[in-house]
């Protein structure tokens, strides 16, 4: 992989030294280093770093009390909220395996990756804890901890109360961090079923010190008492934001694995305020951007979509803010452009990454005289190789500028499948991941997402990217937001159909059709547009390409 000027921190090395240490030792440092500063906050209550990290320590204990502990695993059904870290970093200092659910999930796929991940408990919010008890039955939960419960039910405790007793020190922990799960995690389910991702307690340290390292400037180290911490050797000049001053609100689910490392873990080894909001409303959020003098703004494309889209944008003071960093699908160029133009001051950053890699493998330079390359999500990240192989098979790489599969080797790459060995043998060979996803590597080691292998369509024997469709459709003024999927034809294969959600009713099929179809070649040409009220996206941005083939 070539290191080029501007491509790689300046004087720091490729590789880290990454401490062994299981995951909870995340927040037991952050505690002892920004004690008073507020770590969450969420409507009118927050919680201090040291009031999160006693909190965890007393979660730990009452669940080590009831008999769970290494070799439990434990799923949190919640939605962002001030209980969320408590409950996740209790149940990592309990040495017990963390596993998100989707709060929205419906019943039967919830019940799924409960009994697959063979959860013996549950943290659940009370409006959401009627589905858990319908499906309980079919998994081994036997504990369930209500947030704000309407009512309890046998079985059930409430989360306050269930540890407001307890020490809080953390528990005595023998785990073996390489070995030990820390997160049981499921994939997305955009293309089907999700499966369970096994992560030991070093991934989940590894890919967390890749980003904060990566983004701070800063490399790893243990406090006076073993715990994690960094040292940010970068200079001010480089990385604007110190450790210890950074604030963003976070929309990001923490269920999600960019939620869970990006916008919960690198964020407290950062020492990072985190202001909470329950949904989106564009308005609500640059307020508090404002008002909060934020120094990142974080999330999916379809969040800067709708920030770009809001009258509010052009007239708040949001001169703090020093970074913007996407994740979960590709930015549209147009997006790019239009936000380097409203945040001239700020570094806009894309990176790559999926389950299976705990969550990051590449990431654009942080630095500020670092080379960003637009459209590229990047280069790999500390300790992380990337290979294009050819689409039909095989392990060699393909030429620099050729396309192909997306192959990641890191310490951060996934143990494998829950109880799938076989799909694991699949996508893990000799140590590299197969992604499924499209890219192509330049001359300069910079990485940039073509598509998903599975959302490619087949058209007459040519290789049809929905991608490039969607980056011409959202050019277009009168298009908000646009999706192209596949609609099967014995005769041809494959024809492109698109979702578009109109910007004004002014627009027209002909006119958006033609401004897209004059502009590529005869076999890449839409079939079929469809204006649609919403393009459906899954809880962490991605777009749900099954519901809309579904549509067909």
């Amino acid at each position: 992989m070539p290191i080029t000027a501007g491509s790689w921190p300046p004087h720091f090395p490729r590789s880290l030294d990454y401490p062994l240490v299981p995951a909870g030792s995340i927040l037991a440092g952050a505690a002892k280093r920004y004690g008073d500063r507020i770590a969450f906050a969420h409507h009118d209550r927050s919680l201090t770093y040291a009031q999160t990290y006693r909190a965890a320590c007393r979660f730990a204990n009452a669940l080590r009390a009831q008999g769970i502990g290494p070799g439990a695993t434990v799923a949190i059904h919640l939605p962002n909220c001030l209980a969320y870290p408590v409950a996740y970093y209790g149940i990592l200092l309990a040495g017990a395996t963390f596993t998100p659910a989707n709060p929205l999930l419906p019943p039967a796929d919830l019940a799924h990756q409960l009994a697959d991940s063979g959860a013996v408990a549950a943290v659940t919010l009370g409006k959401v804890a009627p589905v858990l008890s319908a499906i309980r039955g079919q998994t081994a939960v036997e504990l369930v901890v209500v947030v704000a419960p309407d009512d309890l039910t046998d079985g059930q405790a409430e989360f306050q109360t269930f540890h407001a007793d307890q020490p809080d020190n953390r528990p005595e922990l023998d785990i073996d961090p390489r070995t030990h799960l820390a997160h049981l995690s499921y994939t997305g389910g955009t293309t089907g079923r999700s499966k369970g991702v096994r992560l030991p307690h070093r991934n989940v340290v590894v890919n967390t010190l890749q980003y904060a390292c990566w983004g701070t400037g800063s490399l790893p180290a243990l406090d006076e008492d073993g715990d994690l911490t960094l040292d940010q050797v970068g200079s001010e000049e480089e990385w604007t934001v110190r450790l210890g001053t950074g604030r963003g609100i976070n929309l990001t689910p923490w269920f999600h694995a960019m939620g869970t490392i990006g916008g919960l873990n690198a964020p407290v080894m950062a020492g990072g305020s985190t202001t909470l909001h329950d949904r989106f409303d564009p308005i609500a959020y640059l307020a508090d951007a404002e008002r909060l003098r934020v120094t990142s703004i974080g999330g999916a494309p379809a969040l800067f979509a709708a920030l770009l889209a809001s009258p509010d944008l052009a007239t708040r003071d949001l001169s703090s803010v020093r970074g913007l960093s996407s994740g979960a699908a590709p930015l549209p160029h147009e997006m790019l452009k239009a936000l380097a133009a409203r945040f001239p001051d700020a570094v806009i950053s894309e990176g790559y990454g999926l389950t299976e890699v705990t969550m990051g493998a590449t990431s654009n330079p942080s630095f500020r005289s670092g080379l960003r390359k637009q459209g590229s999500v990047g280069v790999p990240v500390f300790d992380t190789e990337i290979k294009i192989v050819p689409l039909e098979g095989g392990d060699e790489p393909v030429p620099d500028g050729e396309q192909g599969e997306v192959c990641i080797r890191g310490p951060q790459v996934m143990e494998g499948y829950h109880h799938r060995p076989d799909e694991t043998a699949a996508v893990l060979v000799d140590g590299w991941l197969h992604t499924g996803d499209i890219g192509v590597l330049d001359k300069d080691g910079y990485l940039s997402i073509v598509d998903r292998k599975k959302d490619m369509l087949l058209y007459k024997g040519y290789n049809v990217y929905p991608r490039e469709l969607e980056e011409l459709l959202i050019a277009h003024p009168g298009v908000a937001a646009a999706a192209v999927v596949g609609r099967k034809q014995v005769e041809v294969g494959e024809l492109p159909v698109a979702f578009v959600v109109r910007a004004g009713e002014s627009v027209t099929e002909e006119e958006i059709l033609s401004a897209v179809n004059d502009n590529v070649l005869p076999y890449k040409r839409i079939r079929e547009l469809r204006f649609v009220e919403e393009i459906p996206v899954s809880a962490a941005g991605k777009i749900l390409k099954r519901e809309l083939r579904q549509r067909l």
